[in-house]
């Protein structure tokens, strides 16, 4: 008897091969025990990621965020896919339910692999300096592009369906754009209701904070913080010498003063 296994890596075998990975995808086949595999992978890498992104502060936020980072990913997806789902029902797709799901769920799986990839860098940045609006930049790039990773990949699944199965609309391909849209918004609000996932060191910790302004501010506000910080510092470097220098200037008697 064939032993079942905690997770398959069913999944990292034919993404290679685009064809096989999208019709595996939309197969009918194991449906359900595909779909739990690859939302265990989509935790999985997640809650890496998300030890990673807490540990700036301490053990307590690092586990915070980890809990957190799937709860993200898990709730955008999950609030977003019924309207998905509907709008291309209404335009005439054949995709059933746990096929449109799986194919929405392996675009955020990408995206979840590609967040663990960047994982090492974004550790080497925490052990190595101790800029907090650096950081927090670097964590919504990375988002970013794992995110545009993780639709282009639902994307050519979808365009698959249409070209290669005749089972899903043209127009479709094109609604999902404006879904990544709606998606986006989603998960910036969300996010931001969450927060913190870093925690800044000079603040104590907390496992949610107030609402107060929104997630485009914080950005701006994190931009404005690292543009400044760098003057900042080659200013310090440049008066610290001077004003030792001053303290050890001669007064009109001819002696050393200290000021």
């Amino acid at each position: 008897m064939e032993k079942k296994r905690i997770l398959s890596t069913e999944f990292f075998r034919d993404f290679q091969d685009k064809e096989k990975f999208f019709e595996t995808l939309i197969s009918d086949e194991n449906m359900l025990p595909r779909a739990v595999n690859l939302f265990k992978l989509l935790i999985i890498c997640s809650f890496v990621y998300g030890i990673v992104m807490g540990s700036f502060f301490d053990y307590r936020q690092a586990l915070a965020s980890a809990i957190k980072v799937p709860l993200l990913l898990s709730l955008g997806m999950l609030i977003c896919f019924p309207a998905f789902f509907i709008i291309q029902y209404a335009l005439g797709s054949r995709l059933r339910f746990w096929q449109v799901f799986m194919v929405i769920l392996s675009g955020f799986v990408v995206m979840g692999l590609i967040m663990v990839a960047f994982a090492p860098i974004v550790l080497f940045f925490v052990i190595t300096g101790d800029n907090y609006s650096f950081l927090k930049l670097l964590h919504v790039v990375i988002f970013a592009l794992a995110g545009i990773f993780g639709m282009k990949t639902i994307l050519d699944a979808l365009r698959f369906s249409c070209e290669k199965k005749n089972i899903y609309p043209r127009t479709g391909v094109v609604v999902f754009r404006f879904w990544i849209i709606i998606l986006a918004f989603v998960g910036m609000q969300l996010a931001w209701n969450l927060r913190p996932f870093i925690g800044a060191r000079d603040l104590p910790f907390e496992l949610f904070r107030a609402r107060e302004g929104n997630f485009y501010i914080a950005v701006i506000r994190s931009m404005t913080d690292l543009v400044k910080s760098a003057p900042e510092k080659t200013n310090r470097k440049n008066v610290e010498p001077s004003a030792a220098q001053d303290t050890m200037e001669p007064n009109k008697e001819g002696k050393v003063s200290g000021k």
